[in-house]
């Protein structure tokens, strides 16, 4: 019986061509032109130069009172004046000494007992109520102790930035070190590392972060004390010019003073967010979209 041949296998149909959709007709339209992008730095220039232009408008017309608040164009040749005579630029230099110190010394109170309280259960009984309950009082009613005890020069000025930069600092190292994960400790100690080396290589990164944060806090609040602090029979100063230029009723002078008081707080603020992008490389972060 002769084997017969299988029979060749039956050929695939062709796909109908009129059920599938046009590729073109499911894509979107392009538009002709793209949309101009306009530069981050110039969208946020644009409401300060909206604010100062009403300024000048509400100045030029009459609405806004030269004895209220000066123009725009008064404020630049008076801020201009005082740097052409030396006087704004030797007032900045007398008050950045001072945050400088104040914040040196609050800074170092600050962090030091934050590491004593946050490393120690002991330190944290020891220290924490006391500072917790120091913190409450305001900072700025402690003036009149103040001059009784370290005079009127530059001691109570230092003192009191000292004492408004110190409890941000101690509350944010603090909390960024009882924050770290204990997972990453666990993890630590399975690598064989002690008690300093856990403290040197995951508790003190790890609290880097709520150490930043506080820097930003303290700074701002330096600018603050450095305020009332000038105001303690002061002699040189941005403060002192905006006390003098206050029994003369020169806004335009205190306006200046704001101006650079202001500068000043973004140029360190600017300083502090250098220093986070040198030394939380490690940590993602979310930018916005």
């Amino acid at each position: 019986m002769a084997v017969g041949h299988a029979p060749p296998p039956p050929a695939p149909l062709a796909p109908d061509m009129s059920l599938i959709p046009d590729v073109e007709s499911l894509t979107p339209a392009r538009r002709s032109g793209r949309r101009p992008v306009v530069p981050r730095w110039l969208r946020r220039t644009v409401g300060p130069l909206l604010l100062l232009l009403a300024w000048q408008v509400s100045s030029a017309t009459g609405l806004l009172a030269p004895d209220v608040l000066a123009s725009p164009g008064t404020i630049a040749r008076s801020a201009a004046e005082l740097v052409a005579d030396g006087t704004l630029p030797t007032a900045m230099g007398v008050s950045l000494r001072r945050v400088a110190a104040g914040l040196l010394l609050g800074g170092a109170v600050g962090v030091t007992l934050a590491l004593l309280s946050g490393l120690s259960r002991l330190g944290e009984d020891l220290i924490d109520a006391t500072v917790q309950m120091l913190r409450t009082v305001p900072w700025v009613g402690l003036i009149p102790l103040l001059i009784i005890w370290l005079g009127i020069g530059e001691a109570p000025k230092v003192a009191l930035i000292a004492l408004g930069t110190a409890f941000h600092l101690y509350l944010n190292v603090y909390a960024g070190i009882r924050g770290v994960d204990s997972q990453l400790v666990e993890a630590g100690q399975s690598l064989g590392l002690g008690r300093w080396g856990l403290v040197r290589h995951v508790v003190l990164p790890g609290a880097l972060p709520g150490a930043m944060t506080g820097l930003r806090y303290a700074l701002a609040t330096a600018w603050l004390a450095l305020v009332f602090g000038e105001s303690i029979n002061a002699d040189a100063g941005i403060g002192f010019l905006m006390n003098q230029a206050r029994e003369f009723f020169r806004t335009d002078v205190i306006v200046v003073c704001l101006v650079v008081y202001a500068f000043l707080g973004l140029l360190a603020d600017a300083v502090v967010r250098t220093l986070e992008r040198l030394l939380l490389q490690w940590r993602p972060t979310f930018t916005g979209q």
